[in-house]
């Protein structure tokens, strides 16, 4: 039982149902990577990657991510540990302490690691790089607002690993972009999100748009943000040799995150945790499906391509 237990406290402190922001995108990523173009008939050529890159690649995306929740419930201990809304989580209550966590982190990180160097020399050479950048993370919301833009990049990653798992020696500009779609639509969630701790995290000093702007001009700010994300997500479907059903999709998402913003008011935020989570959730599968399935079905792009 105490297996099971650690188990469960293990899964509540990573939030492993936050998975589901960052596996579909890095699948995205790779999908896009297989679309190639033969130099004989000038026609694309598209099948999706075998096991051999998909399954390290989960393994991968699963305990990076792992680790950088568990590194953040760390760096944060003191300040959950007085904030009322985290003062459940398992490092704070002693379900789990602070050596387990630092062993936990020492695994995710050689996990991490074996899964890049199955991938390719490029995704093991880089592998550091990543740990440490979503590590940093954790750390921004004490010294600046863009804290939120921070977090954004480390998911944004998560297309760009994809497509270097699949293509090491070339990053196309459909990655490039996914990955400022991503880095943006995160930073705009994470703003709402921060909005339930505006007066905490003024109190503590710390620095989060919903703390120093106040919550209506974070709502704004993020609003804006997602607009950008928006905007950007139909252009990966153009530069990825995507077609109307993705462009449809991605039309979608757009209605999505304005929904999301219909949801929550500075006077009520009640509903933040259905916009954060739900909502998000569905659009990561959202972009993935269309991506797989105008890839799959091969549709085509506009008239005017």
């Amino acid at each position: 039982m105490s297996v099971f237990r650690d188990t469960i406290a293990v899964c509540r402190m990573i939030k492993i149902e936050h998975s589901v922001f960052a596996l579909p995108f890095a699948f995205t990523g790779a999908f896009l990577a297989a679309r190639t173009v033969s130099p004989i008939t000038g026609a694309a050529e598209w099948s999706a990657p075998g096991w051999r890159v998909l399954l390290p690649l989960t393994i991968a995306m699963i305990a990076v991510r792992s680790f950088a929740m568990a590194y953040n419930r760390l760096a944060d201990l003191d300040i959950d540990s007085v904030n009322p809304r985290t003062q459940g989580r398992p490092l704070v209550t002693g379900e789990l302490s602070v050596e387990f966590t630092k062993r936990f982190l020492l695994v995710c990180a050689l996990v991490f690691t074996t899964a890049c160097a199955a991938l390719n020399t490029t995704c093991l050479l880089l592998s550091p790089v990543a740990l440490a950048w979503s590590a940093f993370y954790s750390h921004t919301k004490r010294f600046t607002q863009f804290c939120h833009f921070v977090l954004g990049t480390v998911l944004g990653l998560a297309p760009v690993a994809g497509w270097l798992a699949v293509s090491p020696h070339h990053l196309g500009y459909a990655a490039v972009l996914l990955f400022f779609a991503v880095s943006l639509w995160v930073a705009g969630f994470d703003i709402l999100y921060a909005c339930q701790d505006a007066e905490f995290d003024s109190r503590q000093g710390l620095f989060s748009v919903p703390a120093v702007q106040g919550v209506p001009r974070a709502l704004f700010t993020s609003s804006w943000t997602h607009a950008s994300a928006a905007m950007i997500f139909p252009m990966v479907g153009y530069f990825g040799g995507m077609g109307i059903l993705y462009l449809a999709i991605s039309l979608i998402v757009g209605g999505i995150l304005v929904w999301e913003h219909k949801l929550i008011t500075p006077g009520d935020l009640s509903r933040v945790n259905v916009a954060f989570f739900t909502l998000n959730g569905v659009i990561a599968v959202f972009v993935f499906l269309g991506a797989w399935a105008d890839l799959r079905l091969g549709s085509p792009w506009l008239p005017f391509r």
